[in-house]
């Protein structure tokens, strides 16, 4: 691409270059994968039996292999108002498979759990590592080794990574990722916060803030904040393992199952072929775009480990530096909840996707030469999708409808990305910029420690935070208990802010995709369990947080200190199921997986 920008270039280079024996043993395994696939027709009849004798209704058409087999992977449950509209997607699906002499069937399903329902809560616990047991129980799915393609259901936050992971150890067939679609947008993202730091300081109480979330969170769609879920849709975009700007279509729409229809049927169409297989289209150039994609639109921090774990199971290595630097060249181009005020149907609205990738590719922001499910180049993607005249079709997106919302390259909302790499004596941690006012940029103060979360509620409600600090919440690492998301912090430490305290958040966990207004160094690494830097910190130690320098620091000896004991390992509501993951576990900026590393990767 002779107009890409120079930084874009160079990262992406240098991660060729570091990748290249993992990616071509990936690759090669892929190939022999490939060549070893049995044809249907020269395996037994009692396996062909036992693999054909649910379908019914195609039967026959298994039977006498008149076409591609195409297995679907879906991540339904009711607990997920983004999954619910799946449970009739696989009978839809079976159905446009067979409009083009396909058939399809249901390989597996994964287990999907809700970070909104457990946020706070001792299951939050098991949420990273549902994404190792996803990949596996991906490949279980595919391991009949029955299927020709492969189409997979699934939009949060665990469970896309989770998914995509699993199936590239599939990477010799042609896959398709097909979303369902945020739900209508409820009262404003502004309304829901000011209730959150009301009932946070006592102003309003449970009944309230019940209503309130209800009103926001109030039918079957993907949660409408721009948080993980939908940052894993955009990013599918960017990699072009969608069909074009189908992320943020409504459920239950014609021009949902429009495209829905059209995703069977292209797969169909690559089903069987050696053409745009997984591990073609998943290229270094592809989790570029990827990352680009999350700087571009202000994205959730947990593809800061999502995307380095991704990566790795398609042999490509990429760690935080090679996505600070691409931050340094790609601007923020949207604003959205909880960036911004509008939602991601408001963001759709307004050109959405199609808007985005247009100005990334016409100001070489991006790599235009990768290969799509849809065709060769990103350049399909440019387009919005319209049911007009009961056709499916594609319009180019030339201009913004809301510069509240979404602008040019040429006039960005800031010049970078808004992902901040700090480093220091404390370690290496992320800072997401893109919410947090520059003049919060930099916060120095004595530190206040806490090893959990309810710890630091309490420390709040009783006044003892009414100061400039620095909050430090450890032992949140993956090691220590799995990294739960710290959401749940929001509230306070937007209401000290509020107040005029210069506030900051340090830790070893994570603060999802809806990290916010207040400035937080999040994946801290070394964690503190083991004996991490963060075990040697103690209440009253001046810490400096500066997205600006990119610092990570505190003034205080730690030479002579000797770490906090690691805390005893909690039990119940199945923790101790994934103690074994947590375990292994490496640090976060590698993608804090167990089973990467069991497998050598």
């Amino acid at each position: 691409m002779s107009n890409l920008n120079p930084t874009i270039e160079r990262v992406t280079q240098r991660i060729i270059e570091r990748s290249k024996p993992s990616r071509k043993g990936y690759l090669d395994l892929m190939q022999r994968e490939a060549d070893r696939r049995p044809e249907r027709s020269a395996v037994s009849c009692s396996v062909l039996a036992h693999a054909f004798a649910g379908a019914l209704e195609d039967q026959d058409a298994l039977k006498d292999n008149r076409g591609p087999n195409i297995g679907i992977v879906t991540a339904y449950n009711d607990m997920l108002s983004a999954h619910q509209p799946y449970g009739r997607y696989p009978d839809r699906m079976k159905i446009y498979a067979r409009e083009v002499g396909a058939t399809a069937q249901v390989a597996g399903g994964t287990p999907a759990m809700c970070d909104g329902v457990t946020q706070g809560e001792d299951g939050m616990e098991l949420s990273l590592f549902s994404r190792d047991n996803i990949a596996m129980a991906t490949g279980v799915a595919l391991s009949h080794q029955m299927y020709d393609g492969a189409a997979f259901l699934g939009i949060c936050d665990k469970i896309v990574p989770g998914l995509l992971m699993g199936a590239l150890r599939f990477g010799h067939l042609p896959a398709i990722f097909v979303p369902s679609g945020p739900m209508p947008s409820g009262i404003s993202n502004k309304q829901k916060q000011e209730t959150r730091q009301k009932y946070a300081s006592g102003e309003v109480g449970r009944d309230a803030l019940l209503e309130s979330e209800l009103a926001s969170y109030h039918s079957p769609g993907t949660c409408t904040f721009f948080g993980t879920a939908n940052s894993n849709q955009m990013m599918m975009e960017m990699m072009g393992l969608h069909v074009p700007g189908s992320a943020f279509v409504q459920p239950g729409t014609k021009l949902r199952q429009a495209l829905d229809r059209a995703a069977v049927h292209r797969l169909a169409e690559l089903s069987g072929t050696t053409e745009r297989t997984l591990a073609q289209v998943i290229d270094e150039k592809a989790i570029v775009n990827a990352v680009i994609g999350l700087l571009a639109t202000g994205g959730s921090t947990n593809h800061a480990i999502h995307i380095p774990a991704m990566a790795r199971a398609a042999g490509i290595i990429i760690d935080w530096s090679d996505m600070a630097e691409l931050s340094s060249a790609v601007p923020l181009l949207a604003r959205v909840y909880p960036n911004g005020s509008g939602d991601v149907n408001q963001f759709h609205a307004a050109g959405g996707m199609g808007y985005v990738i247009s100005e990334l590719l016409d100001a070489g922001l991006a790599h235009g030469d990768i290969l799509t499910v849809w065709e060769d180049g990103l350049d399909a993607y440019r387009a919005e999708p319209v049911w007009e005249e009961d056709t499916l079709q594609w319009n180019r997106v030339e201009a913004s409808k809301d510069d509240t919302m979404l602008r040019p390259a040429s006039a960005p909302f800031q010049d970078d990305g808004g992902m901040k790499l700090l480093t220091g004596n404390l370690g290496r941690a992320c800072f997401k910029s893109s919410a947090v006012a520059k003049e919060r940029y930099t916060i120095t103060a004595r530190a206040r420690v806490f090893q959990t979360q309810e710890a630091v509620k309490e420390a709040f409600q009783n006044g003892e935070l009414d100061r400039d600090v620095v909050v430090v919440v450890r032992f949140q690492g993956p090691r220590a208990n799995g990294m739960p998301e710290l959401h749940g912090l929001t509230p306070s430490l937007g209401v000290l802010q509020d107040k005029g305290f210069r506030v900051a958040l340090v830790t070893d966990g994570r603060m999802s995709g809806a990290s916010g207004k207040v400035p937080a160094a999040i994946h801290c690494s070394p964690e503190a369990y083991g004996g991490g830097p963060l075990s040697l910190l103690e209440d009253g130690d001046e810490i400096t947080v500066c997205a600006a320098t990119g610092t990570l620091s505190t003034s205080a000896d730690l030479s002579a200190r000797t770490p906090a004991p690691d805390p005893v390992q909690e039990w119940g509501v199945g923790r101790e199921l994934f103690r074994m993951m947590q375990v292994h576990a490496d640090e976060a900026e590698k993608g804090a997986s167990a089973m990467l590393v069991a497998a050598g990767l």
